[in-house]
């Protein structure tokens, strides 16, 4: 109720001060605004509870190293804002007490690593139905990126050995891939490689 009448207060804002904007234009800033406000929202709730868990160190560095790849490698983004969070506190607050009371030796860090690298690899960047990444030159930039970033990653947890910043690189890094993995979109039922469906239905 709240998300719908903010979201109304700002659309009639954007429309009253750009008349000409037609249709197309003013469902992609309302989706833009609708993210942001979902995003801060989520943000919010986010470190409101890690900071009653004593967690808010922890969790801020856990959304650091989960979102350093996430903003180019994308991802799956939930239908509903509660799963959304759901999701989110799983990820985050959970991750968390996954990072303390994880214990694995250097070999097996690098070879999940390695394995995480390689679906950064192949599935990155990972668009969804209704934001599909349709632009060919985009797609390989990001790709490029991701994979850099990801490569950077595994040299860092490698460096870093047992040091608890390894670990939290190495849980960003997992957080990074199951949200780009085709297994997650068949598990919330929703398609992937949406450009490639695009592209077909505009032939």
């Amino acid at each position: 109720m709240v998300k719908k009448i903010i979201l109304g207060k700002c659309m009639n804002l954007v429309k009253k001060n750009n008349p000409t904007y037609h249709e197309e234009k003013l469902e992609e800033i309302r989706y833009g605004l609708e993210s942001i406000y979902l995003t801060y929202t989520k943000i919010f709730v986010i470190f409101v509870l890690a900071y009653f868990l004593g967690i808010i160190k922890e969790t801020f560095l856990l959304l650091l190293t989960y979102n350093i790849i996430r903003t180019f490698a994308f991802g799956i983004h939930a239908t509903k804002s509660i799963y959304c969070l759901i999701t989110s506190l799983m990820l985050f607050i959970g991750g968390v007490y996954i990072v303390k009371y994880m214990s694995l030796n250097i070999y097996v860090k690098t070879i999940i690593s390695i394995m995480l690298l390689i679906c950064i690899y192949k599935y990155a960047p990972a668009d969804t139905y209704k934001r599909p990444l349709i632009n060919e030159r985009k797609r390989k930039k990001y790709k490029v990126i991701s994979t850099i970033l990801g490569i950077a990653y595994v040299i860092l947890i490698i460096i870093l050995n047992n040091n608890i910043i390894s670990n939290y690189l190495l849980i960003g890094m997992l957080e990074s891939v199951i949200m780009i993995h085709p297994f997650i979109y068949k598990i919330f039922n929703l398609p992937f490689d949406n450009y490639k469906k695009y592209k077909l239905n505009t032939v």
